[in-house]
């Protein structure tokens, strides 16, 4: 099958099973509108993230990368209204269209934006301690992978869920000898959960409009790192 017959399947279970609510649909204009890159989950992703959190009973998630909140409206969603998402974000403009995005679909009041680089904002939060987070979903700056599950134990508690999404680059991720970074940023990341005695994970593979990619599941057995 080709990339465009995986996308036509997608349009049909968006449209038969998820649907875009307006929220989420101006949230993708917008983006587009501000020249933010396209890059987003896709719809049929978005709802499996909002699916999970609701699964594992999600009342605290943490995001790493934000853009322009697409995910973090699923996410928000999931966590009902006496939950909190803290999300993370690199770029300032990027971090102003998600908090209208999420005030418009509004969800605001979930959502706490931190704006700076991620390895900054992790050890911030940290050292207020906050309660656990129950799910981690990572979708950043892929060279850093591994550094942000390495934080997610920090943060997370045994049950916890951790989500890296992008992980099998259009099945270069099987290719040793590649020397594309974040080809390599994958490989050390799967090496990690295999190592890591505190996890216990997988890489699913997917097609759709996104093309051929996967995103790995773990989820925390032990006690958390210190």
């Amino acid at each position: 099958m080709t990339t465009f017959e995986w996308a036509d399947v997608d349009s049909y279970l968006v449209d038969t099973l998820v649907g875009e609510g307006d929220s989420t649909a101006a949230a993708l204009a917008a983006n587009s509108a501000a020249g933010l890159p396209a890059i987003d989950v896709s719809p049929a992703q978005g709802k499996f993230l909002h699916l999970i959190a609701r699964s594992v009973q999600a009342r605290r998630v943490l995001e790493i990368g934000t853009l322009g909140g697409y995910s973090t409206i699923w996410l928000a969603r999931a966590v009902g209204k006496e939950g909190q998402v803290v999300t993370l974000e690199f770029e300032p403009r990027h971090a102003a269209v998600a908090r209208e995005n999420l005030d418009r679909a509004g969800v605001g009041e979930r959502v706490d934006i931190r704006v700076g680089a991620a390895l900054d904002s992790l050890p911030v939060l940290a050292d207020e301690d906050p309660d656990p987070f129950d799910l981690v979903f990572i979708d950043a700056d892929k060279v850093n992978n591994s550094n942000y599950v390495l934080w997610a134990l920090r943060l997370t508690r045994p049950g916890s869920v951790i989500i890296v999404d992008n992980v099998v680059r259009n099945g270069a991720v099987a290719d040793e000898h590649s020397d594309d970074p974040m080809v390599q940023a994958s490989r050390d990341l799967i090496d990690l959960l295999a190592a890591e005695p505190s996890l216990d994970a997988t890489v699913l593979q997917t097609v759709g409009s996104k093309g051929w990619d996967g995103f790995a599941y773990a989820v925390v057995n032990g006690e958390s790192v210190d």
